[in-house]
């Protein structure tokens, strides 16, 4: 009869086991939490994109009386200014996202209005040529906030550069010489004041990414248990040195 097994923790494997499972369990916990995140950002974006248009005002305004609102703005786009932002991806082709500056008529406000996707142009040394109307334009779409935080993989140049990696408000505003109201609008896909390809994405597009996230960590987790018991569970006997044979 096999002797009965006693739970015999090693010191070194209870030290990993230690660190590792509350990590685990922090990393799923954390994917959750930006999975529930996503879903409260996409409820407030359709409760207040779905509400009336609201007018944006020729004084500069705080971002969340803009944020997630359907708005509307009449103006003249500003092509001195205009960035393309950089590794934008649609159907699977790379390209750039066009930010032009709307200058809000009788007003020296800017508002940037993301005009939509275009494809990168023969190579990057090489930017690809598009109009933009002129006049007076009115433009409407949802009125959004860009990221603070965001991956780079280097710091940008001082200066001016027409190709960004990312939108940064901050950074924009420091760069030009007028006032830039605090959100990004993306233009409407029926409006015609000169956009291209409009397929915007939902805030909680991610939300089954993040929850796939949360399960692989808590499958380590619990990987990471059933490997600590099975290596601590030792039978009566197996862990005191043999006895010397006569």
């Amino acid at each position: 009869m096999k002797p009965p097994r006693r739970f015999r923790p090693a010191p070194i494997p209870s030290l990993v086991f230690a660190v590792l499972l509350p990590l685990f369990l922090y990393l799923g916990y954390w994917q959750l939490q930006r999975a529930e995140e996503k879903r409260l950002l996409q409820v407030e974006y359709d409760t207040r994109a779905n509400g009336p248009a609201v007018q944006v005002e020729r004084r500069l305004q705080r971002a969340e009386e803009l944020r997630f609102y359907r708005v509307v703005a009449k103006g003249h786009y500003e092509t001195d200014y205009q960035i393309l932002i950089d590794n934008r991806v649609h159907q699977g082709r790379v390209g750039y996202h066009v930010i032009t500056p709307l200058r809000l008529e009788n007003s020296e406000v800017r508002l940037l209005v993301n005009r939509g996707w275009i494809a990168l142009g023969e190579d990057r040394d090489h930017l690809p040529v598009f109009e933009t109307p002129a006049g007076l334009q009115q433009v409407t779409g949802v009125a959004t906030v860009p990221a603070e935080k965001y991956f780079t993989l280097a710091q940008p140049e001082p200066g001016w550069q027409r190709v960004w990696q990312n939108m940064d408000l901050a950074r924009y505003g420091a760069v030009v010489p007028f006032p830039v109201q605090p959100v990004v609008l993306l233009l409407d896909p029926a409006s015609g004041a000169g956009g291209f390809t409009r397929d915007w994405s939902r805030l909680d597009a991610g939300i089954s990414v993040h929850q796939g996230y949360a399960f692989q960590w808590f499958m380590l987790a619990a990987a990471l248990a059933s490997i600590y018991l099975f290596m601590s569970l030792r039978r009566r006997g197996t862990d005191t040195p043999e006895q010397e044979q006569p």
